[in-house]
């Protein structure tokens, strides 16, 4: 039985050595970092097309009138 638990503490020793990297900070936030205005352009693009629809939809241009 002794063995039996070493060999699960070995194990889970092993997984926590294997995911060591996932906690290391280059490659937690590195797509923040190299993008730092990119959730803000996001959120603007769809705020513009949000607007955009509802005036086409409260103007809509009549199909008759071509420039």
């Amino acid at each position: 039985m002794a063995s039996g638990g070493k060999g699960l503490n070995a194990t889970g020793e092993f997984f926590r050595r294997r995911d060591e990297w996932r906690r290391h900070p280059m490659v937690g936030n590195q797509l923040r970092h190299a993008t730092p205005g990119l959730g803000i352009a996001i959120v603007a693009f769809g705020i513009y097309l949000v607007g955009e629809a509802a005036y086409n939809r409260i103007y809509h241009p009549s199909g008759d009138h071509h420039h």
